[in-house]
C-alpha cells in the first residue's frame, strides 16, 4: 500500500522508531555479596524474560552464535573453575598438562566420560539439557569444575568485585537469577525482577549465604 503525504511518512517513521526501540541492546547489571557483605566472585547471573514484549523484541535481534566453549586442564586444575553456557553449546576440554586426564561427570544434566588422553579430544561435548554439571578427573581427585547450563542467551559471571554485566539484551523486564557453587541452599536460587537500561548502576543486588571453602 502506498502512503501519501507527510502524515503517512510520520506514521511510518514512528512505527520504525518503535520497532528499533524494542530491539535496542541494553544492559542488565547485578551486584552479589556474601552474608558478611564481601563481594562474591564466580557467581552466575542469568536473565529470563519477565515481559511478553521482550519476546517480540528478541525476535528481531540476530540470534547469538554459540561458539565452542573451552574448559582447560592446567597444572592439574580445571580452568575456569566455574563456567556457564546456553543449552546446546559444545564444550572442548583440552589437556595442557604433560600427564593424562580422564574427565567425567555423573550429573543428571549430562553424563559423559573422556577417557585418558593428552591434547585436545577429537570431539567437544554438547550440553543439550539445562542444569548443573559437576565434573572431575578419575585420576586426580582434587580436580573439580562446575558448568551451569541455562535456557537463555543472557548470562554473565561476577568479577572479583562481585559485579556482573549482561550485555546486548532487548529493553524490558527480566527475572535475574543467581547461582554459586558454594551456596548453602542451592535448591532455592534467589531471583529478582529488573529492567534493562543503558550505563546505569546495578539492576539488582543479591546477598548469598555461602558455605566456607
Amino acid at each position: 500500500m502506498r502512503m501519501k503525504g507527510r502524515a503517512g511518512w510520520v506514521g511510518l517513521a514512528c512505527a520504525m522508531s518503535l520497532h528499533a526501540a524494542s530491539a535496542r541492546a541494553e544492559q542488565l547489571r547485578a551486584s552479589v555479596v556474601d552474608q558478611a557483605g564481601a563481594p562474591v566472585a564466580d557467581a552466575v547471573v542469568y536473565a529470563t524474560p519477565a515481559d511478553l514484549k521482550i519476546k517480540d523484541a528478541a525476535a528481531v535481534v540476530p540470534a547469538r552464535k554459540r561458539p565452542t566453549a573451552i574448559i582447560d586442564q592446567i597444572k592439574r586444575r580445571f580452568v575456569p573453575l566455574v563456567s556457564v553456557v546456553q543449552t546446546g553449546t559444545a564444550v572442548s576440554f583440552p589437556n595442557r598438562d604433560n600427564i593424562e586426564h580422564d574427565v567425567y561427570s555423573f550429573s543428571p544434566a549430562k553424563r559423559f566420560e573422556l577417557h585418558l588422553y593428552h591434547g585436545v579430544p577429537a570431539e567437544p561435548v554438547v550440553f543439550d539439557k539445562p542444569g548443573l554439571v559437576v565434573m572431575g578427573c578419575n585420576i586426580h581427585d582434587q580436580m573439580i569444575a562446575y558448568l551451569l547450563v541455562v535456557d537463555t542467551p543472557w548470562f554473565a559471571k561476577t568479577d572479583a568485585h562481585g559485579q556482573a554485566v549482561i550485555d546486548d539484551v532487548p529493553g524490558g523486564t527480566y527475572r535475574l537469577t543467581v547461582w554459586h557453587y558454594r551456596m548453602a541452599a542451592p535448591e532455592a536460587l534467589p531471583s529478582r525482577d529488573a529492567s534493562a537500561a543503558q550505563g546505569q548502576g546495578p539492576s539488582a543486588a543479591f546477598t548469598l549465604r555461602l558455605n566456607s571453602e
